[in-house]
């Protein structure tokens, strides 16, 4: 460990910490009513735009001088030096010495960003063009089956980053997808999730993709030994499996044992966390179902908000502001949760897909120096697309107990212009931001001719703070800033907090676990586990019979 990190002043005893604190208590009693009253020209002041984003912050509970104390605790946290570390290719994430280079993904061909003293963009290259090229045999027909017959289906099979950034990303730019192809997704070691994946799909024109760095995982590989089995009670030959499967791996042995071709392996590095590997090989499925110029538009969406989060002063940056705020309201508003609001529906995953990101990421209760934090880090991540949510939870945000900051985003343009649907969809957008920051006074209501008794129920405090993120269209460039700015929004919150954002011991220790109890399972041993787990196992195998 450096003596840099071990060295590092307590979050709690910067100034900007102290300053924010004591700023928190002489503005809870405002209220944004009172704060857009005092400055009527504030939806202009607190606003940002770049990369084709238009952030409203207006609507948040702070002034002027929040912002500076905010950007005073990134200066005094060191977010440039850590950012320029992640970007050069130091060993940031400390636990596992390992860089933290998701941003050379994307870089464009002639960039430097070097590991160990390698420039790794050329082989990230490599594999791009590796996988555009097995891409265009497949969607083109000239990949085929063992029978003969092309690729009709895809099917990826993988868990966590694996899984949950194909699927969003299928999803998110299903306007721009082959809709001659099928394109599905196996994680859940649960047996029903392959067979429904499978269940009407024929074994001779279907391909599986199977996901996994080590090529040990045990939900992937135990759905990827049921898919060989599911295929070759079609297909009768082991020979055909070098036809119906690839890998997205770097374990060449473990890969040609299992019958895969070499020659069809595409890796990655142990510096792309999985969470941030679905513009890796990992996104080989998104790149069959787009083709390959929609994939590269996708990564050049990525790589300009990274230049962004790079080069841009903290005042006019994106992720920081968005990261700054999120822990302002985490650490001094108490605030245990964020909502993501995607008006899109084509975004339905988008929340999902984030919380991964985030609270894998930043649900940590030790600094980098392994101290323990006293102090709140990661929030709950959670959402649904509008306007679902608004007749579901929206309840809860709006007159609950509970204060949930909420990230509005949404599109100037829809992929499928229908009569007056986008309009409605974005007076919504709108509209809930409107309600939430100003929300119903008790006269206001009685104006109405509520009954009395009546009034308190529809009394709406307001003072719920939202920013609402605007574009023009969802693009596959759009759904790389996006998603690259709530990397970045990550990476911030970290520094901040001082954690480590880029390991996930957390994950471990549940896996060892089953491990553990499958074979007991199977089997007669003594149980010695605690009172409640022994009962359950037995319980589970009188039940199973």
């Amino acid at each position: 460990m450096s003596n840099e990190i071990a060295a590092k002043t307590p979050l709690t005893q910067l100034s900007a910490w102290k300053a924010l604190a004591a700023h928190a208590e002489e503005l809870r009693g405002q209220h944004l009513r009172e704060l857009f009253a005092a400055d009527p020209e504030r939806g202009t002041k607190f606003r940002l735009e770049a990369e084709g984003i238009y952030l409203d912050y207006a609507k948040n509970r702070i002034t002027a001088k929040t912002l500076e104390l905010l950007l005073k605790l990134a200066e005094e946290s060191g977010l440039r030096e850590r950012i320029d570390a992640m970007f050069r290719g130091e060993k940031i994430n400390i636990t596992e010495d390992r860089a933290v280079l998701h941003v050379a993904l994307r870089a464009p061909k002639g960039a430097t960003i070097k590991v160990d003293g390698e420039n790794v963009v050329p082989a990230v290259h490599e594999v791009l063009d590796r996988m555009a090229a097995f891409a265009e045999r497949v969607r083109n027909g000239e990949w085929k089956g063992f029978t003969g017959k092309p690729i009709k289906n895809v099917i990826n099979v993988g868990i966590g980053g694996s899984d949950l950034g194909p699927v969003m990303a299928y999803e998110a730019l299903k306007h721009y997808s082959r809709r001659d192809m099928n394109f599905r997704f196996v994680s859940n070691v649960d047996g029903t999730d392959f067979a429904e994946a499978t269940q009407d799909l024929a074994a001779d024109e279907t391909l599986f993709i199977i996901s996994s760095k080590t090529f040990t995982t045990l939900e992937t590989m135990t759905n990827a030994h049921t898919a060989r089995k599911w295929a070759l009670e079609s297909l009768k030959d082991e020979k055909a499996i070098a036809k119906h499967f690839v890998a997205v791996s770097t374990n060449e042995k473990e890969v040609t044992k299992f019958g895969i071709d070499t020659a069809n392996m595409f890796g990655f590095w142990d510096w792309v966390g999985g969470r941030y590997s679905m513009d890796s090989a990992i996104g080989l499925s998104t790149m069959l179902a787009v083709g390959p110029e929609n994939f590269r538009r996708l990564l050049a969406g990525f790589h300009a908000m990274d230049e962004h989060f790079r080069t841009a002063a903290f005042d006019k940056n994106l992720p920081v502001i968005l990261g700054l705020l999120s822990v302002w309201y985490n650490d001094f508003f108490d605030a245990q949760t964020v909502a993501i609001l995607p008006y899109e529906q084509y975004l339905k995953r988008f929340p999902a897909y984030l919380q991964q990101l985030t609270m894998e990421s930043n649900g940590k209760h030790v600094t980098l120096s392994g101290a323990t934090v006293d102090y709140q880090t990661g929030p709950v991540y959670w959402g649904e697309p509008g306007t679902n949510g608004q007749h579901s939870f929206y309840q809860l945000i709006h007159q609950g107990t509970k204060l949930i900051p909420c990230d509005f985003i949404g599109f100037a343009k829809t992929l499928n212009p229908l009569g007056n649907h986008h309009d409605l969809l974005m007076a919504n957008v709108f509209a809930q931001s409107e309600a939430l920051a100003f929300g119903k006074t008790a006269e206001e209501v009685k104006a109405e001719g509520v009954p009395e008794w009546l009034v308190p129920h529809k009394v709406f405090e307001g003072n719920r703070p939202s920013n609402t993120l605007l574009l023009k269209e969802l693009t596959p460039e759009a759904l790389g800033k996006l998603i690259a700015l709530y990397e970045h929004i990550v990476f911030t919150q970290g520094v901040v907090w001082q954690v480590n954002s880029f390991d996930q011991w957390g994950v471990e220790l549940g896996k060892v676990l089953a491990k553990k109890i499958a074979g007991e399972l199977e089997g007669d041993a003594e149980l010695k586990h605690d009172s409640s787990t022994n009962t359950l196992i037995t319980r589970y195998k009188e039940l199973r019979g």
